[in-house]
């Protein structure tokens, strides 16, 4: 009987007043404690409301359905694809929605239904994945930035793909933990190619320049991640590195003057097919006819083998990285001492010496920047201590 009355109340009222009461109606729903023939009566006149020609009207319904686990499934499928400023709260958090309902409004929807989907809390690997392929920039942020999304690797490179040139993407993903180390050189590549394209579009350099510049950016970026990067998150950054031409003589020859010696066996192991450990034992073995023979087997060029090979008699000698920070920069010393060699050898390719005094310059830039630092710090602490001596 109440129902009857609405129904025939709610025809002649206004907008506001039919959202107020709709609003009413959908709450008695869900915990009043009606009779099986009220509770259908209410369910049919909420159907009826679905055709209102207001939609606060149906946002009423919308936000006292959307968070409930025994909202009408059959109200709470159509606010959902109703528009925007209905099916917003449905969409963001209606536990109601299964995954193929979320997959298809993402391919279907506008920027803000898909940022809405990316903000839902247990997001499944295959909504995150349908965000990732068709979403908006916006929505991969919102994605980006949900704890509770399970984004799958290949989700994250498909991000990158499609907005690592925009830097709010790129600053989200960067400051992430568990970014896998493939993921993180991709959105390093981005920013080096966007940079590029930007000062060669304002002739600030000559594409050659610019391009040479970006090259050596990417791969000073490269050994900066591998040295944080361990086991499966190492390998795969490597077969990223071979998938996309990057895992050059020059960045392997990077690698081992920078004392990283794990990139530079799975380098190794990656471009020759053999073991990892088969690789170790042959690089352990010190003997120039097994070094020789591991460079062949990776196909790298014969012009580097003696490089490689003064590498890693002085890596013996000084020894390899202690640390991360270590592992990332260009030791001078080695550096110095494989120009030397190739500079008087007389066999070397003058573009390997290119590289090679390129190498000794940005050692030994690095290596003049970090003692500044040092020199900073202890004045720093000097007074920190003659402070503590005279309390």
């Amino acid at each position: 009987m109440i129902v009857r009355q609405f129904i025939s109340w709610v025809r002649n009222a206004s907008a506001g007043e039919r959202a107020e009461a709709t609003r009413s109606l959908a709450r008695a729903w869900l915990i009043s404690d009606l009779s099986d023939d009220d509770r259908t009566a209410a369910e049919g006149a909420l159907l009826m409301l679905l055709d209102d020609p207001s939609p606060l009207v149906r946002q009423a319904m919308a936000e006292v359905f959307s968070r409930s686990t025994d909202a009408p499934a059959a109200i709470v499928q159509a606010l959902a694809v109703d528009q925007p400023s209905v099916s917003l709260s449905i969409l963001e958090h209606s536990p109601l929605l299964i995954d193929a309902d979320l997959v298809d409004i993402v391919a279907t929807g506008n920027e803000e239904t898909q940022c809405a989907i990316a903000r839902r809390i247990s997001l499944p690997a295959s909504v995150c994945a349908a965000i990732a392929e068709v979403g908006t920039a916006s929505a991969a942020l919102e994605l980006i930035e949900n704890p509770y999304a399970e984004l799958a690797p290949f989700s994250w490179d498909r991000i990158v793909e499609r907005h690592g040139h925009l830097a709010a993407i790129r600053e989200a993903m960067l400051v992430l933990e568990g970014l896998p180390a493939a993921t993180r050189y991709a959105l390093v590549t981005k920013l080096s190619d966007t940079l590029a394209q930007f000062v060669v579009a304002r002739n600030w350099l000559s594409a050659d320049r610019a391009g040479r510049i970006a090259v050596e950016a990417r791969d000073r970026s490269t050994v900066h991640i591998a040295a944080r990067a361990g086991g499966a998150d190492m390998e795969g950054l490597v077969r990223h590195l071979r998938a996309t031409g990057h895992l050059t003589a020059g960045l392997i020859l990077r690698t081992l003057l920078s004392g990283n010696l794990d990139l530079f066996h799975c380098a190794l192991a990656e471009l020759s097919g053999l073991p990892l450990a088969r690789v170790s034992a042959l690089l352990h073995d010190r003997g120039r006819a097994s070094l020789n023979a591991l460079l062949i087997k990776a196909r790298l060029p014969e012009s580097t083998f003696a490089a490689f090979q003064v590498a890693i008699d002085v890596g013996h000698e000084i020894g390899y990285a202690d640390s991360d920070g270590a592992a990332a920069r260009l030791r001078r010393r080695m550096v110095e001492r494989v120009l030397t060699h190739c500079e008087t050898d007389g066999r070397s390719a003058e573009p390997l010496l290119i590289l090679l005094r390129r190498f000794a310059t940005e050692s030994a830039r690095e290596e003049a920047r970090l003692f500044c630092e040092e020199l900073v710090a202890e004045d720093s602490i000097a007074p920190l201590h003659d402070n503590l001596i005279a309390a």
